[in-house]
């Protein structure tokens, strides 16, 4: 691929073409707001000219209501080989194109599985997609060109392909993105009028919760409004399970030991239903869950303590898997949790006891 064309420069377009651009293709910026993709040029992700002639391929970074439109335009000047899109939802925009007569020999859908709470091209980055799996969703009538071209654009940005069915690929969303997403919303939503006591002592759990209710409102009503139904039917699963967990707390608070009883399995049940979809949940490189252990830190909040941490665990010879800070409320300090293999945790917390750090238990 030497040239593409970008229509769309918001998070997900213009870090595309950050990624293309730092790859030696020469990309072509275009956006219904003129000044974002001059914004995107400056960022150094491409031109905000037009291309002279026929593109390789066009890669339309638009919201899903304007996904077909965006294609018919695009296809009806001839603007490159291969098309594809990277929005959020698969089978509504194929349905909409095959509704306007078009030939979608030269399309193919996509959905890059990455982004941020923040948006616009300020946020992009050549490297969001790295590591990350990028659906493509081809059909038997698509030509092999495109796709080849498609699976170009994903070794590019280093991302992994990933080849589903476009409806099963939005269930599959609705199921990890977009259901999870209202959620978070709602939980956050309780948050807004709470007594100031009570927000204060928010930690780490409240906040893992709530992380990606900061997204951008506008943006979530376009994704869902592509893929309301399946949405709607796992928030129906999840209301029967609210209501199923509401009972159970009630019958907690019953005088009757019988009741008691019934409320504590009703409890035990959600909660044991709960771990067995987490260990489900892919693990380090998307590979089978592994089981890790946790070496607790205190840490102070002062520079080169992270650093300093981090070349005393490597001094022993222990890979950090994972890494987390919880703050302490109205204090300059708070705890690091290293996770690391269960049987390097006996050996870190020993090395780093010797070295000066409090451990906690």
């Amino acid at each position: 691929m030497r040239t593409a064309a970008v229509i769309g420069t918001g998070l997900i377009g213009t870090s595309v073409a950050l990624a293309l651009a730092s790859r030696g293709v020469t990309v072509h910026l275009s956006d219904h707001d003129p000044e974002q993709a001059r914004t995107a040029a400056a960022l150094g992700a491409g031109t905000d000219t037009a291309p002279e002639g026929p593109v390789d391929l066009v890669v339309v970074a638009v919201p899903p209501a304007h996904v077909a439109a965006t294609l018919a335009d695009a296809m009806g000047r001839g603007l490159a080989r291969g098309y594809i899109d990277v929005a959020s939802v698969k089978g509504g925009p194929r349905r909409e194109l095959e509704e306007l007569g078009l030939d979608l020999t030269t399309y193919l859908g996509t959905h890059p599985m990455s982004g941020r709470e923040r948006s616009g091209p300020l946020a992009a980055t050549a490297d969001l997609f790295e590591g990350r799996p990028w659906v493509l969703t081809p059909t038997r009538d698509g030509d092999t060109e495109v796709l080849n071209l498609a699976l170009e654009l994903v070794a590019l940005c280093r991302a992994v392909p990933v080849v589903m069915d476009a409806d099963g690929h939005d269930r599959a969303v609705a199921l990890v993105s977009h259901m999870p997403h209202l959620v978070s919303s709602m939980v956050a939503a309780r948050l807004e009028y709470a007594e100031e006591s009570a927000v204060r002592l928010c930690g780490q759990g409240i906040r893992d919760v709530t992380r990606i209710a900061a997204s951008d409102p506008r943006m979530w009503i376009d994704i869902l409004s592509a893929n309301p139904g399946p949405v709607a039917d796992l928030l129906a699963e999840v209301s029967a399970d609210l209501d199923e967990t509401v009972r159970a707390l009630r019958a907690l608070q019953s005088a009757d030991e019988d009741k008691r009883a019934d409320g504590s399995e009703g409890i035990e049940r959600v909660l044991r239903r709960g771990n067995a979809g987490q260990v489900r949940v892919p693990g380090k490189h998307g590979s089978a869950p592994v089981s890790y252990e946790i070496v607790a830190v205190l840490i102070d909040d002062q520079p080169g303590q992270l650093a300093r941490i981090f070349a005393d665990a490597g001094a022993v010879g222990i890979n950090i898997e994972d890494v987390r800070i919880e703050h302490a409320t109205g204090q300059q300090a708070g705890v690091i949790q290293l996770t690391v293999e269960p049987k390097a945790a006996p050996v870190l917390s020993a090395s780093l006891r010797e070295r000066g750090w409090s451990i906690r238990q």
